[in-house]
């Protein structure tokens, strides 16, 4: 099930694409940055770490993604 105001899951997971979004594929992200900076801002502790689900694969917990809105919202 997805929240209809930022299309991220109810639990669970959410991979790269789902929180900064795609173009190519068409999909569209919750946070308004590209790649690069999302990553930075993983690297220096600004957002969440993410999740090791292998060995070349990584996601973000959705309660942390959340948080991370909420917390930017409020900062707006």
């Amino acid at each position: 099930m997805f929240d209809s105001k930022n299309n991220l899951p109810a639990t669970g997971y959410v991979r790269l694409p789902q929180i900064i979004g795609d173009r190519k594929r068409g999909i569209p992200g919750v946070l308004p940055i590209g790649r690069t900076t999302f990553l930075t801002g993983v690297k220096t502790g600004k957002y969440p770490k993410p999740v090791k689900l292998g060995a070349r694969s990584v996601a973000w917990r959705v309660e942390d993604i959340r948080a991370l809105l909420e917390l930017i919202g409020a900062e707006a």
